[in-house]
């Protein structure tokens, strides 16, 4: 079978890293350096491969295009007789994949500065190559089994690379630990954490993916596009369900209400696995999962009116997961965690938009609003991470508290930092701006203006948490540079996140080109399912003016207490006891975090100790123990035949020679 030029780059980008994955132990015998720099190679090779499938999106090309492979046989399965493997390339998957191999070389390119002399290396290049390959599989595939096989992977060197430092060693409290009493976690409890709640999640989008399966006789994603008619008229009910338990999946893994708790404990991890998976590529694919099966619920809707309840639960759970976490990150003491709510919080501005386009006429706008807006995040929030890295290592500290003043001491990575905090806050002419406005113009089109005024105060509290990180780590004074510690990261860590830094500013000087062309390749797609909707087009002259008085209502009382230090914060909340008792609030996570340890650990923990002590021990320990005694009494008795003497052996065979006989001739009667 010839394949095309493409099909051969699409396939190619990710088995290149899934390659260098399995190759690394053997490149870790031949030398650290060899089995450092080829894990960096197959990444960037893996990256060039993406890069070769943009062309196609200025082509005219008759989307999607396919490559399939026979996968599973099952003859006479009442559900599947045949799954295919295969990749699916259209506008969506190809940026994804872009987004995803390009991050992900800079981040490598990082790490060889940053893992250096970490003892575990050849683990972490192993995860990191292996992660980028089932992310790439997942954004791919063609089908909803090969993207959960992609989907698993992801999740489960997302569970190893975040308890990467699974020693838990107390003198790592600093640098890796999360949170403060009372809710301190070590490394390998927040890999535990975030593999369980994402677990739950994916529990029910399995069952949502059987449950399309069985309706619909198809798991491809071109096919579900046209088969919502055609599913059984009793049944057919189901299909809004089975979309909405598919979407549980895409909120577990990107960390949406109600299961966000996960994300915050996951910075435990190092700086560059924090960049990876937790700002650039993991998180972002519920949301890729979701602007998957936009097309097919908005194709649904048109015979299943009820899928349109999908969309309401999508906007909701984005507008509401955007207020908390970006409440959230005001109060922050940790400077990861800060970015870790923020990361929350964008990705429910896409969820917002997805499910806006969805209730609205004007869906492209929801929709490329949402997919720009993760490629902006990708890129600013990488490079916030990325140089949270180098923050960290020179003041030897995850506190803000323990730093300020590093302005001096670090010049790079305060532009840097500056530049990528400027883009989420969504400052002109960066290009969080163009997409933020996006955002919000799809809530308001949708005429959820409760959803739109949730926006706008998440994007105050954006601006507010953007300015604060940057007066508290790089304005004032602090321990490390009072000392002269503090020190600019070599190079080989500061030029990822500088590229990533100025891309954003690139990527908004060209917003308005990239916004119009994005509009044209995926008007194609979704133009042909128009849906009733609220008209709001008069108000969207409110969308820019509204977005900047959000922008400076948040940055100016930041810009005022945290780098030009007219009044102490702490004063102002120390005189308050509502504020003391809100940031309290904050600081515990609206204690939805405690809940579920009080609601679903705990009582877990004591009900597997009960099953333990009480079943296991028992009863399960105490018939293996009558067993053993029980075969130890029957070889004691066995052994007394074993006398040693000839004559009572003959005698033996002689008996039982007969008992043979009789049973023979007893058998033959």
């Amino acid at each position: 079978m010839t394949l095309e030029p493409w099909a051969i780059y699409a396939w190619a980008s990710w088995l290149i890293p899934l390659i260098g994955a399995l190759l690394t132990p053997l490149l870790a015998r031949l030398g650290e350096k060899i089995r450092d720099y080829g894990a960096v190679a197959f990444s960037f090779l893996g990256m060039l491969m993406a890069l070769n499938l943009l062309p196609l999106l200025f082509e005219e090309v008759r989307w999607p295009l396919t490559s399939q492979v026979s996968w599973l046989l099952i003859p006479g399965a009442p559900i599947l007789s045949e799954v295919k493997a295969g990749i699916l390339l259209d506008p969506l998957s190809i940026i994804m994949a872009s987004i995803v191999a390009v991050v992900s070389f800079l981040i490598m390119v990082y790490s060889i500065g940053y893992m250096r002399g970490d003892p575990g290396l050849t683990r972490y290049w192993f995860f990191m190559n292996f992660f980028i390959a089932n992310m790439l599989l997942l954004v791919l595939s063609d089908n909803l089994i090969l993207m959960l096989v992609g989907w698993e992977g992801v999740g489960l060197c997302s569970y190893a690379l975040i308890g990467y430092w699974y020693q838990d060693s107390r003198e790592g409290w600093l640098h890796y630990w999360v949170g403060e009493p009372p809710e301190a976690y070590p490394p390998s409890h927040c890999g535990m954490k975030a593999f369980l709640v994402t677990r739950f999640g994916d529990l029910l989008m399995i069952a949502g993916i059987l449950i399309v399966a069985s309706l619909t006789k198809t798991v491809s994603f071109a096919d579900l596009m046209s088969v919502g008619a055609s599913a059984p008229a009793n049944l057919s009910w189901l299909l809004p369900i089975a979309l909405i338990l598919i979407l549980a999946g895409a909120v577990g893994k990107s960390a949406q209400l109600p299961l966000m708790e996960w994300l915050p404990d996951a910075m435990a991890g190092p700086s560059s696995v924090s960049a990876l998976i937790h700002a650039a590529t993991m998180v972002k694919a519920g949301v890729y999962l979701v602007a998957r099966i936009f097309p097919i619920a908005l194709s649904w809707s048109e015979v299943i009116p009820s899928t349109l309840s999908f969309f309401y639960v999508v906007m909701w759970i984005g507008a509401l997961t955007a207020f908390i976490a970006a409440s959230q990150a005001v109060a922050s003491t940790e400077l990861k965690k800060v970015l870790a709510y923020s990361t929350v919080s964008q990705i429910g501005y896409m969820m917002m938009a997805l499910g806006a386009a969805g209730l609205t006429a004007n869906i492209i706008e929801g929709y490329v609003g949402s997919l720009f807006h993760l490629l902006n995040h990708a890129v600013f929030k990488a490079a916030l991470f990325l140089a949270a890295g180098s923050i960290i290592h020179a003041c030897g500290s995850r506190f803000l508290r323990d730093m300020g003043g590093l302005r001096r001491y670090m010049p790079i990575t305060f532009y840097s930092m500056l530049f990528a905090a400027l883009a989420l806050m969504g400052l002109p002419p960066f290009g969080g701006f163009w997409s933020k406005d996006l955002v919000l113009s799809a809530a308001l089109s949708s005429g959820e203006y409760l959803a739109f005024t949730l926006g706008l105060i998440t994007a105050i509290l954006t601006a507010f948490y953007s300015i604060r990180i940057i007066g508290l780590v790089f304005y004032g004074s602090s321990q490390a540079e009072e000392k002269h510690e503090a020190h600019e990261a070599p190079k080989v860590m500061w030029a990822p996140y500088l590229i990533l830094a100025l891309l954003s500013l690139l990527i908004g000087l060209a917003a308005p080109a990239l916004e119009h062309n994005l509009k044209e390749l995926f008007a194609g797609y979704l133009l042909s399912h128009k849906l009733p909707a609220h008209e709001a087009a008069g108000l969207q002259l409110l969308v820019p003016i509204a977005s900047i008085i959000a922008l400076a209502a948040g940055a100016f009382p930041a810009y005022l207490l945290y780098v030009r230090r007219t009044r102490n914060p702490e004063e102002i909340v120390s005189r308050h006891d509502y504020l003391k008792s809100l940031r309290n609030l904050l600081l515990r996570r609206y204690y939805i975090n405690a809940f579920y340890y009080k609601a679903l650990a705990y009582p877990s923990i004591k009900l597997g100790q009960l099953l333990f002590s009480g079943f296991e021990v028992k009863i399960i320990d105490g018939l293996n123990y009558a067993l053993s005694l029980g075969a130890r009494k029957l070889s004691s008795w066995v052994r007394r035949i074993h006398t040693g003497i000839l004559n009572h052996y003959v005698i033996g065979i002689i008996l039982g020679a007969l008992i043979l006989i009789i049973l023979f001739l007893a058998g033959g009667v």
